[in-house]
């Protein structure tokens, strides 16, 4: 008898009352949920892009050094020739691994200096207008990994210079 009354005491409370809106708590739950997933996802694709950059900041050296070797290996002599030419194809299928890899290197000359690729070594003087702040020449390469920078290349920047013989005339 006791029940009863509090049974009677009691609004009846419909369904949709009871129970707060769940299919769209769930629906929101889903797409957190799948949100979390791609965003996992990508990062483990981006992960898997440059997991081999601490590898690849190690072997670039070598292939610029074996790039300054291959430069003074004198070719007058036949012997010498033939060993030009192997030198040749081990660096064509050097840089073939390296460009699988995603390892670009980086074009400078000519171009003006930009700090976020290139790391300044030297300025050269030049009375040619145009040229100040274009790179003049490329020390040392430098290289991306699927688009993002690797190593900066160091290079030698045009720096304007008036001439003053002919401003002192003109004076």
């Amino acid at each position: 008898m006791k029940d009863d009354k509090k049974n009677q005491k009691r609004p009846k409370i419909s369904e949709a009352e009871e129970c707060p809106d769940y299919e769209a708590m769930y629906k929101r739950a889903l797409a957190d949920y799948q949100n979390l997933v791609k965003q996992f996802s990508e990062e483990k694709k981006e992960l898997v892009r440059f997991a081999n950059a601490g590898l690849l900041e190690e072997i670039i050296p070598v292939y610029d050094n074996f790039k300054i070797a291959l430069r003074h290996v004198c070719s007058s002599d036949e012997k010498l020739s033939s060993v030009d030419e192997g030198l040749k194809y081990v660096m064509k299928q050097f840089k073939e691994v390296l460009e699988k890899a995603g390892v670009e290197e980086i074009e400078v000359v000519g171009r003006t200096f930009d700090h976020t690729i290139m790391d300044a070594m030297e300025k050269r003087s030049t009375k040619d207008k145009d040229s100040d702040g274009k790179v003049a020449e490329e020390i040392k390469p430098g290289y991306k990994l699927n688009g993002k920078v690797l190593t900066h290349a160091k290079v030698a920047v045009w720096d304007y210079k008036k001439d003053e013989e002919n401003e002192n005339k003109l004076s």
